[in-house]
């Protein structure tokens, strides 16, 4: 069974940082890809960055390109997503997912498993 558990989300002043992280348990093969996602209240969810485990290739969404990095350590079966430079827009749940496959990507159907998701708040 897959499962995924993130963690690190929390209240942080414009300009602030935090680090979420997506524990990942279940998948025994290196052939899939971690995306990270966000829904604010009243608007849909939205990709926000993904890293194939396989070959370490990275996507982000042009919105938090610059500020937002995505890693992954494979010994822990764990992606991290820091976040520098927050801004009060960034203000969301944030979800990780997981995909079978070879490439990063942000296309929200290719998504299989979902994690709970993690509450961040920017404050101005």
């Amino acid at each position: 069974e897959v499962q995924l558990v993130e963690s690190g989300g929390g209240l942080v002043q414009a300009g602030g940082s935090l680090r979420l992280s997506c524990a990942a348990s279940g998948l025994d093969s290196d052939d899939y890809a971690i995306g990270w996602f966000r829904q604010a209240p009243g608007k849909e969810r939205e990709g926000v960055s993904s890293i194939n485990i396989g070959d370490g290739s990275t996507v982000y969404a042009d919105s938090v390109k610059g500020r937002f990095t995505i890693s992954s350590d494979n010994a822990k079966n764990t992606v991290y997503l820091q976040m520098n430079s927050l801004k009060p827009e960034d203000t969301a749940v944030y979800y990780c997912a997981a995909t079978w496959g070879l490439i990063a990507t942000m296309y929200e159907p290719e998504y299989d498993y979902w994690g709970q998701g993690t509450q961040v708040t920017v404050s101005v």
